[in-house]
């Protein structure tokens, strides 16, 4: 049963606790979730108690209630903190607390394994003679058991650990981390002139969606790398989610390992202080993955991103259909459409190219207005594209003004050079953007 966990996840699981529904008489499979093991022992019961409600709702909406459950604790034995048997001794009071949670939700749990260094050794077994005090070895990838051989003959692939799939997005180091951020603290002001300027967002997202389509080419054919500045203009244009959503288009088959490098690329651009950019690139990452069929990948970037902003839209939409188990059919014809829509000549188009647009509304000042985009109808503070008053690398987020979060820069704004007035400031603090400084201790208005 241990082998076969790489396989129903996608990725080989670690500090994970992981439970399989099992459905009907003839106890079939069903829902599969995994949840983090936490740190701390006292909130296990708590986390116990959720991971139990979480599989009994999930699977009622998807399939059936479960008749009973399998439980999986996977922990490899820390660098010098004992051996796999202090792992499952550590472990118990867990599954424990696991097996009284889904007794609570009236399910039993058939079986319970600590899966640690190799082998796994069950929490039910009592009787000396039950299980080998070391451990059952767990077959490797070099010598597979009947059903890993048939999972891999059916196309099923672990993609590795979530740990190596993880640590693949962290940003760069040293030297070319200090010249990024050099890049992205010169970049604030210039981009926050084009916000303000003749061309105001809709040009200001135009020239982010030239520069995609000219980095997208150039990683089609065997690119590997931007040079900085147009990193830093590409990581601030996609804070804006109209910037985002036009990067999301690249999503055709002949286009999907070109935009996973690039989205990867940017990804492990965001160096510190500027971790926060990292969501919108992540976020593309993982939608391309879930394209690609790989919806291991597609959860545990969604999960980092997740991490680092917690309100980030788009990737609480897409790790929720994911985990719905649906399909990106819909959304995919949504991405299509707009592209084609764009790529259309007006006269082309239906009705008169000269019917006016219809008036917009009033809205109270202050509320909520749902920009053209991916996650239209769910829109959050963080994703329009503001970050809440969550201080940025460049000082203190300013005070909200009483436009509300998604007041619009005004177009014709003040020249280059010109004090920094309150609409521009609102858009700094909308796009997270530090700023500019030309010596240590004087800040430069843009």
């Amino acid at each position: 049963m241990a082998e076969m966990l790489p396989y129903l996840l996608g990725f080989f699981p670690d500090d994970s606790i992981v439970v399989v529904g099992l459905q009907g008489p003839e106890l079939q499979q069903g829902g599969v979730i995994r949840v983090d093991i936490p740190d701390d022992p006292a909130v296990w019961p708590r986390v116990a108690g959720d991971t139990a409600r979480l599989l009994v709702e999930l699977s009622e909406q998807r399939y059936e209630r479960p008749a009973q459950v399998l439980v999986y604790l996977c922990r490899d034995p820390a660098p010098g903190a004992g051996s796999a048997r202090r792992v499952l001794a550590g472990l118990g009071p867990l599954s424990a607390a696991l097996a009284a949670a889904f007794e609570r939700e009236g399910v039993g749990v058939k079986e319970s394994l600590c899966v640690s260094g190799g082998s796994w050794w069950s929490f039910l077994c009592t009787g000396a003679d039950c299980c080998d005090p070391g451990g059952t070895p767990i077959r490797s990838a070099d010598g597979p058991g009947p059903l890993a051989a048939a999972a891999t003959f059916a196309g099923l692939a672990p993609r590795g650990s979530r740990k190596t799939i993880t640590a693949g997005l962290a940003p760069v180091g040293p030297p070319e981390a200090l010249t990024l951020r050099e890049a992205i603290e010169q970049a604030g002001a210039p981009f926050i002139r084009e916000l303000a300027g003749p061309g105001g967002r809709a040009g200001a997202v135009d020239r982010t969606a030239r520069m995609l389509a000219g980095a997208v080419t150039e990683f089609r054919a065997g690119a590997r790398a931007l040079d900085a500045d147009r990193v830093a203009r590409l990581l601030i244009g996609l804070q804006d989610k109209l910037g985002r959503d036009r990067a999301a288009e690249y999503s055709e088959p002949d286009e999907l390992v070109a935009a996973q490098r690039l989205w990867r690329y940017l990804a492990q651009r965001c160096v510190p202080p500027f971790e926060h950019l990292a969501p919108p690139p992540m976020t593309l990452l993982a939608w391309t993955a879930w394209l690609a069929g790989d919806t291991a990948t597609a959860r545990i970037v969604l999960a980092r991103a997740l991490d680092i902003d917690p309100g980030y839209t788009l990737a609480h939409l897409l790790h929720e259909s994911i985990n719905g188990g649906l399909l990106p059919d819909l959304l995919l014809e949504s991405v299509r459409r707009e592209r084609a829509g764009r790529a259309t000549p007006p006269s082309s188009r239906p009705g008169p190219a000269s019917d006016p647009a219809p008036p917009r509304q009033a809205r109270p000042r202050g509320t909520d207005r749902h920009t053209a985009g991916l996650d239209d109808g769910a829109g959050t503070q963080q994703d329009a594209p503001d970050a809440g008053g969550a201080a940025g690398p460049g000082g203190p987020a300013p005070e909200q003004t009483a436009e509300g979060p998604d007041a619009e820069p005004a177009e014709g704004g003040p020249p280059a050079g010109a004090a920094e007035g309150p609409r521009r400031r609102l858009a700094r603090r909308r796009l997270r953007l530090p700023v500019q400084r030309r010596h240590r201790d004087h800040a430069v208005g843009g």
